[in-house]
């Protein structure tokens, strides 16, 4: 058994394999993997070249949230301890949020807590049909804070008022109506089949367009539509139609070739 908390895999050019690698505990979330997963992140936020980025559970599960063991330490922290602890946690979500790539979540098994938030973080999600979710902190006495933002950008507050409510368990293709995953499959092998098309789909496309329109989607989200809005989006549109990867694009176009960045 490797001490390695979390993988990473670049043994393809330009796509990461995040893998979080404590099946034994169904990759349990604890302060060493959350630490190891944001240097990962980090790295991966200043990483020339990286195209995507996918993220998946060892063994069975994708992350059974809290390990029960950090859980059981922490009701002795001071409270200075524990918002540290969830300071590290809401920053390796914001880092996977805000990674410049595309990032993809592969879920079979189990997702609770704190591993929803992961794949809530996520820009696309595909799950297995066995797999199950739920938000289970109301259970222990806790809620779903430091993930609260990312799932509800992906399901809304009107889900979210059931389901952090209640802490019940839900598939796959409640999952999937919810808005938290975009695709369900039926076991393992589609669901490296279907992240296959996704991460080909991802390299026919310009990198920094596609970090552009990650910004975009951030930037816009919840504004209201005026005369501002209007101005920084004609300003965006402006400023991308003049780079050298938007004029090899639409030379690539015209010239029926594939642009430099395609796979």
């Amino acid at each position: 058994m490797t001490d390695k908390m979390v993988l990473l895999d670049l043994t393809r050019a330009g796509v990461a394999v995040i893998t979080l690698n404590r099946p034994h505990i169904h990759n349990a979330l604890n302060a060493e993997l959350i630490e190891q997963l944001s240097d990962i992140l980090l790295d991966l936020h200043k990483a020339d070249g990286m195209r995507a980025v996918l993220i998946e559970g060892a063994g069975n599960s994708f992350s059974a949230g809290a390990d029960i063991e950090w859980m059981r330490a922490a009701a002795e922290y001071t409270h200075k301890d524990n918002l540290e602890d969830a300071r590290a946690l809401a920053h390796m979500l914001h880092q996977l949020y805000t990674l410049p790539q595309p990032t993809i979540a592969l879920v079979d098994g189990a997702a609770r807590g704190g591993g929803v938030g992961m794949i809530a973080a996520c820009d696309m999600a595909v799950a297995c049909r066995a797999a199950t979710f739920a938000f289970s902190e109301a259970r222990l006495g806790l809620t779903p804070s430091t993930i609260s933002p990312y799932v509800l950008k992906a399901i809304g507050e009107r889900a979210a008022r059931r389901y952090f409510l209640t802490a019940e368990t839900f598939d796959a293709d409640q999952a999937l109506h919810m808005g938290l995953v975009h695709l369900v499959v039926n076991d393992k092998n589609e669901l490296a089949a279907q992240s296959e098309l996704l991460v080909q789909a991802i390299l026919e496309n310009a990198p920094g367009a596609i970090a552009d329109a990650k910004n975009l989607i951030a930037t816009i989200a919840g504004r209201s539509l005026d005369d501002e809005l209007m101005e920084e989006t004609a300003r965006r549109i402006a400023d991308q139609r003049a780079t050298p990867e938007a004029k090899e694009g639409l030379d690539a176009f015209l010239n029926k070739r594939k642009a430099q960045w395609s796979d």
